[in-house]
């Protein structure tokens, strides 16, 4: 199949089935929607992580969540039965902290509206946060906190309408939770943004400052994206020119992956963290029967787009009709997006409706 952002998830790099944990030498894990959700281990996520790293793929925690502390972030993943390390855990807040401190004097004071972790990663870089916008901070920075109300986000509002330099951990407007989805930091943002007017500047996924942080705290040489996203993990990826594994558990779900425009397409998908542990067959051109559009075949199954109507044709694994399907479509769109092809029947022949 072709490469990342082309006509098709990329599912193997030297024309072996080599499972994906041998591939990559790190795998950089997003963690709401897939290690966990609302805090409870996503299905198969605990023994699939054991196995890659028995398997000698290093795991890192990369959360664009900034509520949590990375002895936090490392403490869950342990009870639920994923050891951890802080060291492993990198956070939003970390990577906004880093973009602050270059931007303003050592000491400086800074209006953090946010939790425990966005505090503790302000600190590790010489600031002083501060709770209000009396405190003459020198910036402000938002970033996620379920406890966050009216009174902080004023605070925030009445800073940036000062002029004060304003910074979000991350935009992300939802966030997975164990009952559905919820309001996640950016929706915090435009409340701010409504109030005040301007931008922040955003460090976060799917921004250049959150891999960097990635990288620098990791080492990794050969790194594997894996997240539930296609605007933040995803795009993330390819900001960065690396390649990524898109699973099923959280956010994204068929249909929307079906419809991605270019920067938004993963070179593999899975069903869950299990697709860390196998080889990923790859796609091919195909026309079936010698005759009508030409169509892409992976596993059992042929997928063509006829009359702006993904068709599948054969039986198997679903999720190769699913990398067949990408591949057709993905082809048909070119460098738009695929939201224009009809794909409701196809996805419930797969069972991905």
């Amino acid at each position: 199949m072709g490469e990342q952002g082309g006509t098709g998830v990329r599912t193997r790099t030297d024309g072996r089935e080599r499972p994906l944990c041998a591939e990559y030498d790190t795998a950089l894990l997003d963690l709401d929607g897939v290690v966990y959700a609302g805090g409870e281990a996503i299905e198969h996520a605990v023994e699939a992580l054991e196995t890659a790293r028995d398997g000698g793929m290093r795991l890192a925690y990369v959360t664009n969540n900034a509520s949590r502390t990375p002895l936090d972030v490392a403490a869950l993943l342990t009870r639920l039965g994923v050891p951890a390390e802080a060291a492993e855990v990198i956070t939003s807040a970390q990577a906004v902290a880093r973009l602050i401190s270059e931007q303003v004097p050592a000491g400086s004071r800074v209006l953090a509206v946010g939790g425990e972790g966005l505090r503790v990663a302000l600190r590790e870089r010489g600031l002083e946060p501060v709770g209000s916008a009396e405190d003459d901070p020198a910036a402000v920075v938002q970033g996620y906190d379920p406890k966050l109300g009216w009174e902080q986000l004023a605070e925030a509002a009445y800073a940036v309408g000062r002029g004060v330099p304003w910074f979000a951990s991350n935009t992300d407007l939802t966030i997975p939770t164990g009952r559905g989805r919820a309001p996640g930091n950016g929706a915090l943002v435009e409340v701010v943004r409504i109030a005040a007017g301007g931008r922040p500047q955003v460090a976060g996924k799917p921004l250049p400052p959150m891999h960097r942080e990635t990288i620098l705290r990791t080492g990794a040489r050969r790194p594997l994206v894996v997240g539930d996203r296609l605007d933040t993990d995803i795009e993330g990826a390819h900001a960065g020119g690396v390649d990524s594994l898109l699973v099923l558990t959280g956010v994204t779900d068929a249909a929307q992956l079906l419809a991605a425009p270019p920067h938004h397409r993963p070179a593999h998908v899975a069903a869950d963290l299990r697709g860390l542990l196998t080889g990923h067959p790859e796609t091919e051109a195909a026309v079936p029967g010698g005759a009508g559009p030409e169509g892409h075949r992976c596993g059992g199954w042929t997928a063509r787009v006829v009359r702006g109507e993904l068709l599948l044709e054969g039986g198997g694994d679903p999720l190769d009709g699913l990398r067949a399907g990408c591949a057709a479509v993905w082809t048909v769109a070119g460098g738009g997006s695929g939201e224009g092809v009809e794909t409701a029947k196809a996805l419930a022949r797969l069972g991905l409706g």
